[in-house]
């Protein structure tokens, strides 16, 4: 888990990344300006730093450059922008930032990056500022997702003797039962529903291992869990009573 600053202007896509990225169990605190950056930089010392290229009041690679010379970059910074030609994105890159993200962010590409940038920001000996573009390229491995505990038991299905039904028990011994009296439609949503609240339970939340687990696209998956109504903090939550 890591703190992550997110300065964007559009509210849209600082809800976007702060859903996505809390999802994945960071801690994503948001401004809409470069004065409430400023401001959360001074009081939060985040841990990596989302910034939009165009805002209104300063421009991130402006605020990227007072950063730099008030030798405040001690964690990675990330610039994203739907705008911003080749020239901005290495001028940005050669002043500090680690990485760039296109505008509009493909999911993949947004957690590939993120975690490279809380990769590399453990390593990090030296401010951000020293970086160069070179260094993208020799951080770029990424961490192996976490495999699960050995000692986790996997669900049992379980059979009523009167009025048929299915259990299924998830991590933290809640139980979905589902009717085989319900419509069609019905019974898949309810067992779609246990099958996703099971395996969000069982990645403690992770929405990268529970898309391999279950062999979905991120984005897929996404839709699917809101579909049913199936929040992952809640469901990771209720793992750990």
């Amino acid at each position: 888990m890591a703190n992550i600053l997110v300065v964007d202007d559009e509210m849209g896509i600082r809800e976007l990344l702060s859903e996505i990225l809390g999802d994945e169990g960071h801690v994503v605190t948001t401004a809409e300006n470069a004065q409430e950056a400023r401001d959360l930089l001074k009081s939060s010392a985040p841990d990596l730093i989302l910034l939009d290229i165009w805002m209104p009041d300063t421009d991130g690679v402006t605020l990227l450059k007072e950063w730099q010379r008030d030798n405040a970059l001690t964690m990675p910074v990330i610039m994203m922008s739907g705008h911003a030609t080749i020239d901005t994105a290495v001028e940005a890159t050669r002043i500090g930032a680690l990485n760039f993200l296109e505008k509009p962010i493909a999911l993949q590409k947004l957690l590939k990056t993120v975690q490279q940038g809380l990769s590399h920001n453990k390593e990090l000996v030296h401010p951000v500022s020293y970086l160069r573009p070179s260094s993208i390229s020799a951080s770029a491995a990424l961490t192996q997702p976490q495999q699960p505990a050995a000692s986790f038991s996997p669900p049992q299905p379980m059979y009523a003797s009167h009025g048929i039904a299915t259990q299924f028990t998830t991590a933290n011994t809640n139980t979905a039962s589902i009717s085989f009296d319900l419509p069609l439609r019905e019974a898949r949503d309810a067992f779609e529903r246990a099958y996703f609240e099971y395996h969000l339970a069982r990645e403690n939340g992770s929405m990268t291992r529970v898309a391999e687990r279950t062999g979905l696209e991120r984005t897929h998956l996404y839709r699917k869990l809101k579909q049913l109504g199936v929040e992952p903090g809640k469901a990771a939550r209720r793992a750990a009573i």
